[in-house]
């Protein structure tokens, strides 16, 4: 059986609301005033938690460390450290954008890359660390983070079953159990033939954890299918404007887009249902409606013997049941019986 975790009061385990991360990651560009409008759609959209990317670049990324593809095509510059540096906010603002969480009664989060900055984030009150696919092997980092006992959630973009089972045991060994695993393509955006979907599920299996599904694809379908497939977690890129420049923007959702996808997935989560099935109670009625019954096909006269040419199997669904026909064959009529008419055991000896 897989444990439930807590997050700021909110369940994460199978058969419980998925928690909803919406990513704001960089998509500031820097920018406070952004920030907070994005805390502010990710509220509106009904996101459970809005999420963001807190590092000092020099401890990050080295000078010379050129940027991937999808950065040069989206956010140009010389480097990763010039294009994260523009990124970047300081402490305080992140403290301003806690504060601010807390006031539009939403779960802040931050995805830390660096030492400095997941002690920073444990310091500030966070209620739980996310942590991106490129760290899965950053066992230092993750010991670290594992050893201020809050719940991880730990995307396995890029990621073996072999480096990941490493990772949980070291994990483990801080004694801290709070884990759940986030199935991702790191690709930015993903293409729909590598997504991979199944492999959440594999994950559940292998590692008995609550697993979810960080999402990278342009549409929101995956994320989705995810759900239904079981995921307790879904994270999805939010952005203002997908035309803004910096390396997210493009495969990022724009907030109508993620209000619908939140629509969707509660919906969803609505018709799976707990699986026993049974009659719902709005079907009753139309149960009457739409079954079908025995009547007779003719006019039986009084005391007359019923053949089954004599019978027929018509709606509604109130008489005696189809299957049953057998048992009226060769029974006679103590009354007169019309065409059409339902016909009752009380009709015949």
């Amino acid at each position: 059986m897989i444990m439930g975790i807590k997050i700021s009061g909110k369940t994460i385990a199978p058969n419980k609301p998925c928690f909803i991360i919406a990513e704001a990651g960089v998509n500031h560009n820097g920018s406070v005033k952004l920030a907070k409008k994005l805390v502010d759609e990710a509220k509106k959209a009904g996101a459970d938690a809005v999420k963001f990317q807190t590092f000092n670049t020099e401890e990050l990324v080295t000078k010379n460390a050129k940027q991937a593809k999808y950065q040069e095509k989206n956010s140009p510059a010389k480097s990763q450290y010039e294009m994260l540096k523009k990124l970047e906010l300081s402490e305080s603002e992140f403290k301003n954008l806690f504060d601010y969480c807390k006031r539009k009664k939403i779960i802040f989060l931050s995805t830390p890359f660096d030492f400095k900055s997941a002690e920073f984030l444990y310091r500030l009150g966070v209620t739980a660390f996310k942590i991106g696919s490129g760290d899965l092997t950053n066992i230092p980092l993750l010991m670290q983070i594992a050893k201020y006992n809050k719940p991880i959630i730990l995307s396995t973009g890029m990621a073996t079953l072999p480096e990941i089972k490493k990772t949980v045991v070291a994990i483990y060994s801080t004694c801290n159990k709070q884990l759940i695993l986030l199935h991702c393509t790191s690709n930015y955006p993903t293409n729909y033939e590598d997504v991979n979907l199944r492999a959440m599920i594999t994950l559940r299996k292998k590692f008995n954890v609550p697993v979810g599904y960080s999402d990278h694809t342009k549409g929101v379908e995956v994320a989705i299918a995810a759900v239904s497939l079981g995921a307790c977690v879904i994270e999805k890129h939010l952005t203002l404007d997908k035309n803004l420049k910096g390396p997210d923007h493009k495969s990022s959702l724009e907030p109508v887009e993620l209000k619908k996808m939140v629509e969707t997935i509660r919906n969803v989560e609505l018709s799976m249902g707990n699986g026993v099935k049974v009659p719902r109670d709005s079907e009753v009625a139309l149960k009457r409606t739409s079954r079908k019954s025995i009547v007779a096909q003719e006019d039986i006269k009084k005391d007359t013997k019923l053949t089954k040419e004599m019978l027929s199997i018509k709606r509604p669904g109130i008489g005696i049941k189809p299957e049953y026909i057998n048992k009226i064959v060769g029974k006679r009529a103590i009354k007169n019986i019309k065409r059409d008419e339902l016909i009752k055991l009380k009709m015949l000896v």
